[in-house]
């Protein structure tokens, strides 16, 4: 859920930590999780503009619309809808995406997801097998937009061969599997069988719908 205060206290938790630190900056903590430009991709498989180049891309601001090419690229490698993709990235720009603070905060939180897709390490190793990018690893997410971009793809488009082929009218498809992207695909199923979302689900479903417009703008 979008909660702006719990990321403001969040933020201050991390830098306090950050502090008690041995001697490891965030940069010098995630050292080993940095990869070239030149592993992030399969062969015949697009690259990133210089601005998501991994292991610098974050320059102190961020916004899903910067990353439109990747999201429209790995969209279609995945076979899934490109605004659907951009929407979900949007809903997971509640918190920041500053690799450092994304390291530091796991160390609080050892079960946090990574990258601008907030994708945890059980799904990504999921998603990745039998994957071009099967050799990559969970902790480069905060790196790599467009790694984080290429499982979220797969990811939905996992979660659409286990979306029933009827469901109820009152949400669509790409609604169902953005559900499905935050509480996990047997949550989809239930919803799909008419299932009410609880508040959670709601308020998620709700910022997906307020995101759609600009989303399918930025991908057009």
């Amino acid at each position: 859920m979008r909660r702006v205060g719990l990321w403001v206290a969040a933020a201050a938790a991390v830098l306090l930590a950050s502090c008690s630190l041995s001697g490891k900056s965030g940069s010098d903590a995630g050292a080993s999780a940095s990869a070239s430009p030149s592993a992030s991709h399969g062969a015949g498989t697009p690259s990133p503009s210089a601005s998501a180049s991994p292991g610098g891309w974050y320059t102190g601001s961020y916004t899903p619309a910067q990353f439109a090419a990747q999201v429209k690229a790995r969209a279609k490698e995945a076979g899934v809808d490109a605004q659907l993709v951009m929407a979900v990235l949007y809903n997971e720009d509640y918190k920041p995406h500053d690799p450092a603070f994304e390291r530091q905060w796991q160390k609080i939180k050892p079960d946090a997801a990574f990258g601008i897709a907030n994708m945890h390490r059980a799904t990504f190793d999921g998603v990745k097998a039998g994957r071009p990018f099967a050799q990559r690893r969970w902790e480069e997410l905060p790196d790599d937009p467009d790694l984080a971009i290429r499982a979220e793809a797969w990811y939905l488009h996992d979660l659409a061969r286990q979306l029933p082929a009827q469901h109820v009218a009152s949400l669509t498809r790409d609604e169902l599997l953005a559900l499905g992207y935050n509480t996990g695909p047997g949550n989809m199923r239930a919803f799909a069988r008419g299932v009410k979302p609880g508040p959670q689900a709601q308020d998620y479903l709700d910022r997906l719908r307020s995101n759609w417009k600009k989303a399918g703008q930025d991908v057009a």
